[in-house]
């Protein structure tokens, strides 16, 4: 997986706030011109959107500071703090939208002008979806947890936008105005959820998550196929913080091995596996042959 570098990914990040002001814009139209609750909810959740993506810009800029004396192994994990920030206001965003949707059951509103609200809800969801597929790609090609949750949870938004779209074309043709704050309530419902998807994936990665299984199975042949000389590699570790990887393991070598031959090895490991796993951080403790355990990777 590449590293990309700071300054493509801070303009990732805002061009995503200048995409979600563009989003908010049209639905907030589309909402006056209907009265629609449904449409209301939308657009609110929408706001949270901008929000999301200014605190999402903050985090990769401060991501991408080099490390320092009080965080030598650099600032990384602030991506983290971002997503969690994210999903406090997706619930909160939920909370008004569901306010909103009880007063619509209380008093049912007529729609207002809803096949020009309709198309204009519609062409902002289109917008949303080719965002959203772009930010989860960029997000996991370049290992960034804040640009990934910020294309989730606007692809959270493209799925609710369409059920909204869809439930207000049948309220609008059959003149069942109840649905209207159903789907708000539906919408909001969603959002808890993905609110609470992005909070639980942060702190996942808060909490120093190991890599996925398919990395780790590289690492272990990576690292299998380039440690000749060497008699076995044992507890393997390693943990993700924001775009940062790190694999720490130690080498055994012969006993009679001198530094200048187990150094050259960790360098041939360290290159192999920074080869495959840009950026990552390689941390080997070498130790002589009577600490082998005979359970760690073996050597080819």
């Amino acid at each position: 997986m590449p590293e990309t570098n700071a300054p493509i990914a801070k303009r990732v990040a805002a061009a995503s706030v200048v995409v979600a002001l563009v989003v908010l814009a049209i639905k907030y139209v589309a909402y006056v011109l209907t009265g629609s609750v449904a449409l209301f909810s939308d657009a609110l959740e929408s706001i949270v959107n901008v929000v999301a993506g200014l605190i999402a810009l903050w985090a990769v800029t401060v991501s991408y500071k080099p490390a320092d004396n009080d965080h030598p192994f650099g600032h990384t994990k602030a991506e983290y703090f971002s997503a969690v920030v994210e999903g406090a206001l997706i619930v909160g965003a939920a909370l008004l939208i569901l306010r909103e949707a009880w007063g619509a059951y209380l008093e049912p509103r007529a729609f207002k002008a809803p096949v020009e609200g309709l198309l204009l809800n519609g062409f902002a969801t289109l917008i949303n979806v080719g965002w959203a597929i772009f930010l989860i790609r960029f997000g996991r090609q370049h290992r960034s947890p804040a640009i990934a949750a910020d294309g989730r949870h606007i692809m959270a938004d493209v799925v609710t936008s369409t059920g909204v779209v869809l439930g207000l074309i049948v309220a609008a043709v059959t003149g069942w105005t109840i649905l209207d704050p159903l789907l708000a309530a539906l919408v909001a419902v969603n959002i808890l959820w993905e609110g609470a998807r992005v909070v639980t994936t942060s702190l996942s990665g808060l909490m120093d998550e190991a890599i996925d299984a398919d990395s780790e199975a590289r690492v272990r042949e990576t690292i299998s196929c380039n440690a000749e000389g060497a008699i076995e590699v044992h507890d393997l570790r390693t943990r993700l913080a924001g775009r940062a990887m790190f694999i720490e393991f130690h080498l055994v070598v012969p006993g009679k091995m001198t530094v200048a031959e187990s150094h050259k090895i960790c360098d041939r490991i360290e290159d192999a596996l920074q080869d495959i796993f840009a950026g990552a951080r390689v941390l080997i403790h070498v130790e002589p042959e009577d600490e082998a355990k005979q359970t760690g990777v073996p050597v080819l």
